[in-house]
């Protein structure tokens, strides 16, 4: 995807003007996103800028373009002392004075016949004036879009600040998570009367820039009025699509790759869709050649970008390309050594490869950089964790949602350390809470499954085992999870299923796997699990399939040479304990071995298992010289040493018998 001189330079014009518009505004983040999307664009030559010839004298000096329609120029024009002192109130913080210089309380009172509930402050002391009902609505005042989502901007957030000081104790007793925004009724009905005028006004009005669309997206999101907020949120990038902030709005209201197709049509088609649309994705967990593609085309345009560098790095790590994952996040962090955004993903993927070095230059980077961010909790938390510190951990996560309730990393890392620290309970509530901030988290999801299965309760285990799987349907570790807690519950057939489905869900992270056949045995297989296929083998053994057990048996025995020789060809898929994506990296006991493909397991408790279980197979089927050479296989690997050797007494005695009956 590469661009002409002429469309890079009216790429950088148009970044320029978002990043002069979201600051106005006061989208400090959106504007920070177009600012570095706009510097990792290449210098253009001295060459190309001869091409500003043939542009329109709009995209010259695009950071001073004035506004193009003359109702609302003028009104900018007359209010702009106000605007510049409510802006710089709302840099100070003073979010409430801010949005009373457009908006007093009062007045906004009598707009829309609310009552007025005010304290004021007379001599240190709060005095509070009675509530009084208006009997009727002024109309709205004559101020322009800019300053109007200004104020209404900082009443909100004002009303998000408040509800954060309201909050009890993370975790504590009373910290319920009932505490609302009361600024969000005032916004909603305001903006409601703002909407409904400009439509009986029709054609008289002047156009929409898109921004008011976006707060009033927003307040309904948060109102859980989701269909209506993604409506005014679609609306309000097609009018203005450079405000990144409203493009995550809609990534967060997009649950299924369904959505999402049904979606993309209604947005507008240039380069931002065209981002947004590889941004969905990976969030969605979504792997595969296209995004990969979208992803490297977008970095032909912006090479340097740390959004695209970041989002390559968590398509390696959605994945389960661990090693990759580091390493683009390893580059991505010398490109920007002072940025802190992502790096507890980062942190995670260091976490499960076991990089504690490389873990404890990064918890003391964050930490020197700024403390105080909720991305350096969570990076210094899991440094603690990896030591086996789950109490500081804990405190560090603590420290992360204080800073930061929606901190959806702090939610579920803190839920895996209570799972260390045996407090269920709290794991619980944890992974909730995570569920709460973001329901695609398929690892608080699998988090709540593996707490409940601890304390055996099954049904609800599978509920969230199953949720997770939904989530990440071709992640063999979910499946895996479920089959396990089917099989606890005796539901064996249905157990083997989600098992065998397991080994199919590993064959797509690998690039020479097929698939099962119709009658539910493997066509073509490189490396399979050897925890699953004892399990497939033991439930297949209770219900009393003997030829199916002995079948999967041998296949988990084949596991230690990389696979079997036969016409089933050998497994699929490795497995890679994952504590970021749940707690505890190995459910079994030597079923959670990482194996590189192409290599053999080696001797696992697993394989173990299955040796013994053949060995007493053969001893039943009369098939001595099998069972002595399994038993005696058992002994050189010393596991169950005197259970084999008593298999190979039996098993010689047999043959000794045998041999003095056939003389």
């Amino acid at each position: 995807m590469g661009l002409s001189a002429k469309d890079a330079l009216q790429l950088r014009d148009t970044l320029q003007i978002a990043v002069v518009k979201c600051s106005e505004r006061c989208l400090y983040h959106a504007a920070k996103w177009a600012a570095e999307l706009l510097d990792a664009l290449p210098q253009p030559s001295a060459a190309d800028f001869k091409a500003t010839q043939d542009l329109p004298s709009s995209y010259i000096h695009p950071a001073f373009t004035p506004n193009h329609d003359p109702a609302e120029a003028a009104l900018e024009a007359k209010e702009l002392s106000r605007y510049l002192l409510a802006k710089s109130l709302f840099d100070c913080k003073e979010f409430d004075r801010c949005a009373a210089v457009f908006l007093p309380e009062s007045s906004l009172a009598e707009m829309l016949g609310t009552k007025v509930d005010d304290a004021t402050t007379t001599g240190g002391r709060e005095k509070q004036r009675p509530s009084v009902v208006l009997p009727s609505e002024r109309a709205l005042p004559q101020i322009s879009q800019k300053s109007l989502f200004l104020a209404l901007y900082a009443k909100m957030i004002s009303g998000e600040k408040r509800k954060e000081e309201e909050s009890e104790m993370i975790m504590g007793p009373q910290d319920l998570g009932t505490i609302t925004n009361k600024q969000l009724a005032v916004v909603s009905r305001f903006l409601t009367k703002w909407f409904d005028q400009r439509k009986s006004e029709g054609g008289d009005v002047a156009p929409s820039q898109g921004f008011l669309e976006y707060l009033y997206g927003m307040v309904l999101v948060k109102e859980k009025n989701d269909r209506a907020g993604l409506q005014y949120l679609v609306e309000s990038v097609q009018l203005f699509p450079w405000n990144w902030g409203a493009w995550m709005e809609i990534t967060n209201l997009i649950t299924r790759v369904e959505q999402l197709n049904e979606v993309t049509p209604k947005l507008p088609q240039n380069i931002m869709s065209f981002i947004f649309h590889a941004h969905a994705s990976i969030n969605l967990y979504q792997q595969g050649g296209e995004i990969a593609s979208a992803l490297n085309d977008l970095l032909v345009v912006f090479p340097t970008s740390s959004f695209l560098l970041t989002d390559k790095a968590l398509l390696y790590y959605h994945s389960k390309d661990l090693v990759a994952a580091e390493q683009e996040f390893s580059q991505l962090l010398g490109l920007h050594p002072q940025r802190i955004d992502a790096l507890d993903h980062y942190s995670n993927i260091l976490y499960v490869l076991n990089l504690r070095p490389k873990l404890a230059f990064l918890a003391h980077l964050c930490s020197s950089i700024d403390t105080f961010r909720p991305e350096s909790c969570v990076v210094i938390g899991n440094y603690y964790s990896l030591l086996s510190c789950h109490d500081k951990a804990v405190h560090y996560f603590r420290r992360a949602l204080m800073l930061d309730r929606s901190c959806l990393s702090a939610w579920t890392l803190m839920g895996h350390e209570y799972v260390e620290l045996k407090n269920t309970h709290a794991a619980i509530e944890s992974y909730r809470r995570a569920v709460d901030v973001n329901r695609r988290d398929y690892r608080a999801w699998y988090g709540l499954g593996q707490t409940y299965e601890v304390l055996e309760m099954h049904a609800y285990a599978l509920w969230y085992y199953k949720k997770a799987a939904g989530l990440r349907p071709w992640d063999g570790k979910m499946w895996q999870a479920v089959g396990s807690c089917l099989q606890k519950m005796g539901r064996d057939k249905d157990g083997i299923k989600a098992l065998k489905r397991a080994l199919l869900a590993d064959s797509y992270y690998d690039s020479s796997a097929s698939s099962f056949g119709s009658t539910g045995t493997i066509d073509r297989m490189t490396q399979m699990d050897p925890e699953v296929l004892l399990q497939i083998g033991a439930m297949y053994d209770r219900m009393e399939e003997e030829e199916e057990a002995k079948a999967y048996m041998e296949l988990c025995v084949a596991q230690e040479d990389g696979g079997v020789t036969n016409d089933q060809g050998p497994g699929l898929g490795d497995s890679i304990g994952v504590r970021a994506d749940s707690p505890g990296s190995d459910d079994g006991e030597g079923g959670g071995e990482r194996v590189a493909a192409g290599e053999g397991t080696g001797v696992t408790v697993a394989t173990s298992k299955a040796r013994m279980w053949l060995a007493k197979y053969a001893m039943r089927v009369e098939d001595y010289e099998t069972a002595n050479r399994l038993a005696t296989e058992l002994c050189q690997d010393g596991v169950e040493v005197e259970e084999a050797k008593a298999l190979i007494r039996e098993a010689r005695s047999r043959m000794e018998q045998t041999s003095m009956m056939e003389s």
